[in-house]
C-alpha cells in the first residue's frame, strides 16, 4: 500500500516545489500504480487536505492506461477518514468522504461502460473498539447507500439522484494505542460476530506506537497483537489481513527497498505493508520497483510465537524509561522540529499523543518531526528506553526479535557523541548505559559532521533548514 506519509527528503520529479499539494498526489497515484507497479494507494484525509476528485481526475488524465487497468478491481484506492469518536470537527469530513465513493461510481461505471466500485474500503483511525468501524459502516449503509428508496415529493432518492453503490464498504480499523494494539484480538472478535464476515483487513501502526511507547515498545507490542491476531483468526476461522505501517527511519520501522527482506522475516503473518514516500523517493526508482515486487510476491505465513507474560514486564520498563527520557528533551525536540522542513500540505491534527502531541503534559511534534529532530542533533531515537534493559530483558527481546541488535546498529551510526553535551545530564548517563551493551556499530562521519554543524548554528541562532536536509540526504530518510 503506497501511502502519503510525507517522511522523504528527495520530492519527486512531477512535484514542482518543496511541498507536494493536491495536484501532486494525483499524479503520484498514478505513477505509483503505472510505474512502482504497486497495487494500492493510500488516499489519506487524516491531518491534510485532499483532492475529493481523485478518481475523474486518474481517469480523464491517464485513459489510455486505465482502460487497460481497471481502478477498484486491478488496483486500490483506499480512504482514510477521520474517527468522528475522537475528532469532533473532523466528523463533517467523513460524510462527505463517503458520498464521494458513491459519486466516484458513477464516474468509473461511465468511464468503463459498465458497473464498477472504484473505492469500496476504508481506514478508520484511532480505533478502540469494534463500535468505531461498526459505526462508519452502518452510517454508509443507513444514510448514504440506504437513502436511495427514500421518498422525495413525488418520486424516490434514487429516482431523483440515480443509484447508490456501492450498497456497502469494507471498514479497515487502524489501531494505534498500547491498549486498543494489544486488544486487537477482542476488537476483531466483537466486529466479526455482529457482521458475519468472513474477512477482515487490520492495521496496526508502527511510527505513533514508538512516539508513544518507544521504537521497541512498538515492536514489542505488535509482535505480541500479531500473535493474538492469528489465534483468533484461527477460532473463529475468518480471514484477517494485517497492515503494517512501516516507515523508513529505524524508529518508525526501518522499511527501505534495500533490507526489506529482513522486514518480511521479522513479520511474516503481515499482508500488506506501507511503501511510505521516503521509501518510493529517497531511493533509485530501479530499486523500488524490485523492492515492491518481492514484497507482492512474499507469501503471508504464521506469526512468532510471543509469551505475553514475558514480552509484557520488559514493555513497561522500556516504556516507563522512554516517558522519561521524551520528558526531559521535548524542549530541544520542539525547538529543532520547527526547522524541519514540510513536504506535503498538512492541516491542524487532533486526537492521541501521537497526533495531537501530548502525553503527561509532554508537547511533540509528529512522529516523522521528532525523528528528524532528534537525527538532526545526532541522537537516534531508538536508543530512548533502551537503558532500562538488562541481559535477561535482551535475551526475552530476541526471542520475538531477532534482529534487535542489528537495527540499532543501524540507528548507533548516527549517534553523534560529542553533541551529547548538550543533552541534561541524565540523557547523557542513560546513552552511556545503552552503549554498554557492547552492540557494534560504525559511525557516520558524514553525518557526524553535518549534525556537529547543525547544532553549533542552532546555538547562534543561524539557519538551519539546509543543514537538516543535508543530514536526511545522508540517512536516506528525513524523519
Amino acid at each position: 500500500m503506497s501511502t502519503q506519509h510525507p517522511d522523504n527528503v528527495r520530492q519527486p520529479f512531477f512535484c514542482d516545489g518543496t511541498v507536494m499539494e493536491w495536484e501532486d498526489e494525483v499524479k503520484e497515484a498514478f505513477y505509483v500504480y503505472s510505474h512502482l507497479k504497486c497495487r494500492e494507494q493510500l488516499w489519506d484525509y487524516e491531518g491534510k487536505e485532499v483532492d475529493n476528485f481523485v478518481v475523474k481526475k486518474l481517469l480523464s488524465r491517464y485513459e489510455n492506461y486505465f482502460k487497460k487497468k481497471t481502478l477498484g478491481e486491478d488496483l486500490r484506492l483506499t480512504f482514510r477518514v477521520p474517527n468522528p469518536s475522537v475528532e469532533k470537527t473532523e466528523g463533517k469530513v467523513l460524510v462527505e468522504t463517503l458520498m464521494t465513493i458513491a459519486r466516484s461510481s458513477d464516474t468509473a461505471s461511465l468511464f468503463y461502460s459498465r458497473d464498477v466500485v472504484p473505492i469500496f474500503e476504508v481506514a478508520i483511525p484511532m480505533c478502540s473498539s469494534a463500535k468505531d468501524i461498526l459505526k462508519v459502516r452502518y452510517f454508509y449503509k443507513n444514510f448514504i447507500s440506504g437513502i436511495e428508496e427514500n421518498m422525495l415529493v413525488d418520486e424516490k432518492v434514487k429516482d431523483w439522484i440515480g443509484r447508490i453503490e456501492p450498497k456497502d464498504i469494507g471498514v479497515i480499523p487502524l489501531v494505534e494505542t498500547k491498549d486498543a494494539i494489544l486488544r486487537s484480538d477482542e476488537i476483531i472478535k466483537d466486529y466479526i460476530t455482529e457482521t458475519k464476515d468472513d474477512y477482515l483487513r487490520f492495521w496496526i501502526a508502527r511510527s505513533d506506537t514508538a512516539l508513544n511507547y518507544s521504537s521497541l515498545g512498538a515492536v514489542l507490542i505488535i509482535k505480541t497483537a500479531l500473535d493474538k491476531i492469528e489465534r483468533i483468526a484461527e477460532e473463529m476461522s475468518v480471514n484477517i489481513l494485517p497492515i503494517l505501517g512501516c516507515g523508513s527511519a529505524p524508529f518508525r520501522g526501518n522499511f527501505t527497498p534495500q533490507d526489506y527482506e529482513h522486514i518480511l522475516r521479522g513479520y511474516p503473518s503481515v499482508h500488506t505493508f506501507t511503501i511510505q514516500s521516503s521509501f518510493k523517493y529517497d531511493n533509485d526508482e530501479e530499486d523500488v520497483k524490485k523492492a515492491i515486487e518481492g514484497i507482492e510476491k512474499s507469501v503471508k505465513r504464521k506469526p512468532l510465537p510471543v509469551e505475553e507474560e514475558k514480552i509484557l514486564p520488559v514493555l513497561e520498563k522500556v516504556s516507563t524509561a522512554y516517558e522519561r527520557e521524551v520528558s526531559l528533551i521535548a524542549d530541544m525536540v520542539n525547538r529543532m522540529a520547527v526547522y524541519v522542513p514540510e513536504r506535503r500540505m498538512r492541516k491542524l491534527h487532533v486526537g492521541l499523543f501521537g497526533y495531537s502531541r501530548s502525553l503527561s503534559r509532554i508537547h511533540l511534534p509528529r512522529a516523522i518531526k521528532f525523528c528528524a529532530a532528534l537525527y538532526s542533533y545526532g541522537l537516534p531515537p531508538e536508543l530512548l528506553g533502551l537503558d532500562a534493559l538488562d541481559e535477561n530483558d535482551i535475551e526475552v527481546v530476541e526471542e520475538v526479535y531477532p534482529n534487535f541488535r542489528k537495527d540499532i546498529a543501524t540507528s548507533l551510526q548516527y549517534l553523534n557523541k560529542e553533541n551529547l553535551k548538550y543533552f541534561p545530564v541524565e540523557i547523557q548517563k542513560r546513552i552511556a548505559k545503552v552503549l554498554s551493551l557492547g552492540i557494534k556499530y560504525e559511525e557516520n562521519a558524514q553525518h557526524a559532521t553535518i549534525t556537529k554543524i547543525i547544532v553549533k548554528n542552532l546555538e547562534k541562532q543561524m539557519p538551519i533548514e539546509e543543514d537538516v536536509l543535508r543530514a536526511g540526504w545522508v540517512r536516506g530518510f528525513l524523519g
